[in-house]
């Protein structure tokens, strides 16, 4: 069994899911912003989907993280590493609730969780899915380093995949 962490960064906490973040989660995946996820699903699907979230950090030591706004308290998305049968490799991934997007939390929570798979999990290839329409993400992956790999296996053909090299000094 493998502890969930908790990270604090500058602006955010990274936490642990509890059933009362469901509700919002719910919401996201039945709209249409979760087409960029291969959505939008219904209620069971995404039941799935959170409860894999979770359950992978048993499974293999990493899973998706609530991320928290410190002054407020507010569950602004969530940040995680993806990992298991649907995945070719550990996938980095995030989101962020629409009332909250543009405020860089999913910069600033994504490179704590990069970090962290790096120095502590030591993960020796990350990759982030994104859907080529889904021009914020992409430019997110950017942001982070991330470089487009067009020869890495994808979960679905149209995924973009967007790989993280180790930094130069890491």
């Amino acid at each position: 069994m493998h502890p969930i962490p908790t990270f604090t960064t500058g602006r955010l906490v990274l936490r642990a899911m509890r059933f009362d973040d469901w509700p919002a989660y719910r919401q996201l995946m039945a709209s249409e912003r979760a087409q960029f996820m291969g959505g939008p699903f219904l209620d069971a699907a995404a039941w799935g989907m959170f409860c894999s979230d979770h359950g992978q950090w048993d499974l293999f030591g990493c899973g998706a993280l609530m991320i928290d706004d410190r002054a407020t308290g507010a569950c602004v998305g969530q940040v995680g590493i993806n990992a298991g049968p649907l995945f070719p490799e550990f996938e980095l991934g995030w989101f962020v609730y629409p009332e909250f997007e543009g405020r860089g939390y999913a910069y600033e929570a994504a490179e704590a969780l990069l970090h962290w798979a790096r120095e502590v999990r030591q993960l020796p290839s990350l990759v982030s899915y994104v859907d080529p329409d889904n021009v914020r993400s992409a430019g997110l992956a950017t942001r982070l380093g991330a470089e487009l790999d067009q020869r890495a296996a994808r979960p679905s053909p149209r995924d973009l995949v967007y790989r993280h090299y180790p930094k130069q000094s890491e």
